[in-house]
């Protein structure tokens, strides 16, 4: 039998172990999902914590809750590991690592070239390497393919398979992480390589679409990230000049959005958060340059969204300015260190920036979000010095000014709107509250 019936058969009858290298916000939603569809699940990370975490039920990833660990422990068909030499176990590897960008903006493929290394040392007739970490056009074919090619003795699309499937997870969406109603893409680097992906994710989601090929969906992922890029970009710009001719922004774009056609609604806010919106035009921007073309629309984007944290910043100044006192001094308190509403990702996220910009202008900077109590270790930033700080009447109104960063719904929104002396809002959450707060600006 051939090695592609011999997974094929593997895959209908959920006998295959799936592999699931880098249990973050994307792998550890996708390994919970292959369990629940009855597939043995091998997790691998490099993190020891986290390991340990799984082991004893917690979830580090404070939304998705230790429910999820404690269905994937109970089913007893996971197993999180450091140890990647048992991915020779396995018959299916799914490759869920971060995908940064450099100092330059310049692609760092660094987590995928060790994953994909790791797995090529274990490599074996009859497996299926599937990348959904998102990257530019033909990285699974000639990054990916090229290092496991490295093992001449085996065949790609005769002894294994290699396929890109774009991951779509969306912190926050659903309950307990589940992407199982969340559309897939799938496109193999030859013909077997897809439908064996296919077959796979056709197991546990209830939509999957098989394209022509990896490069096709690797350019799909980043054309729905651009999509979104460009477009907060323009709400954005929307609202500075609306902003200084007097007019309300948010109310312009729900009037926009009682156009059935032809409009889709897209607020602004204090600038982009979350992996991809901000990293993954640059992949396209880099591969662009390799053929001679230069992407002025999508680098114009990014420029505007990286500029809101600085709009923000001197909104604050004038609302300060506006009852007598400086920035430099004043005691500051951020609400939201999310990204988003209601989850703990601080990927990205603009508030962290924020944080950083008001302190280094003199403000005396707290801030307060119920999802992350502590700011977990990031690459570029440190804010070891912080933790999180109740919210209280007593509180908030100790403070000479307080910004919305993130608009969770775990806040007290009227508490705040009662006792924050001056309130700079970036995402609209005040709505008709704002009418009542004396000192209160839309930034």
């Amino acid at each position: 039998m051939s090695s592609q019936n011999t997974l094929h058969e593997k895959i209908q009858s959920r006998s295959a172990t799936v592999g699931v290298i880098g249990l973050g916000y994307v792998g550890l939603p996708l390994a919970s999902a292959m369990v629940r569809a009855g597939f043995s699940v091998q997790g691998f990370d490099t993190d020891e914590s986290k390991i340990q975490s799984l082991t004893e039920g917690r979830n580090y990833i404070g939304h998705l809750g230790d429910a999820m660990v404690k269905e994937m422990n109970d089913e007893g068909r996971f197993s999180p590991t450091t140890d990647f030499r048992q991915l020779a176990e396995c018959d299916v590897a799914i490759i869920c690592v971060p995908t940064p960008l450099g100092e330059h903006n310049d692609p760092d493929l660094s987590f995928v070239e060790s994953s994909v290394r790791s797995i090529a040392s274990e490599l074996h007739p009859g497996q299926l390497i599937v990348l959904e970490s998102t990257t530019f056009p033909g990285t699974t074919r000639e990054v990916m393919g090229g290092i496991l090619a490295e093992r001449k003795e085996l065949v790609a699309g005769k002894d294994y398979f290699v396929a890109f499937s774009p991951e779509r997870q969306d912190p926050g969406r659903g309950e307990g992480g589940d992407v199982k109603e969340i559309s897939k893409l799938v496109g193999g680097t030859d013909d077997a390589s897809g439908k064996l992906a296919y077959e796979l994710y056709s197991c546990v989601l209830d939509s999957v679409t098989l394209v022509d090929s990896a490069e096709i969906a690797e350019s799909a992922k980043l054309l729905e990230n651009i999509f979104r890029s460009v477009n907060i970009a323009l709400v954005n710009e929307m609202k500075v000049i609306l902003d200084s001719m007097g007019i309300d922004v948010w109310k312009v774009i729900d009037a926009a959005a009682t156009k059935p056609f032809g409009f889709m609604k897209f607020t602004p806010g204090p600038g982009l958060g979350g992996h991809c919106i901000p990293v993954d035009p640059f992949y396209l921007t880099w591969a662009a340059r390799r053929f001679g073309h230069a992407t002025r629309f999508i680098e114009l984007a990014g420029e505007i969204n990286t500029q809101m944290p600085e709009y923000v910043v001197r909104k604050t100044m004038l609302a300060l300015n506006d009852v007598g006192k400086a920035l430099k001094g004043a005691r500051l308190l951020l609400l939201g260190l999310a990204y988003k509403p209601n989850v703990d990702d601080v990927r990205e996220s603009p508030a962290v920036t924020l944080i950083e910009r008001f302190a280094e202008l003199g403000a005396d900077v707290s801030y307060s979000d119920p999802h992350v109590p502590i700011p977990p270790r990031m690459r570029e930033h440190d804010l070891s010095a912080y933790q999180s700080i109740d919210l209280t009447a007593e509180s908030v109104a100790s403070f000479d000014v307080v910004v919305i960063a993130t608009d969770h719904a775990a806040f007290d929104w009227d508490l705040i709107a009662k006792e924050s002396k001056v309130l700079v809002d970036t995402r609209n959450a005040l709505g008709d509250r704002a009418d009542s707060i004396r000192h209160y600006v839309r930034a």
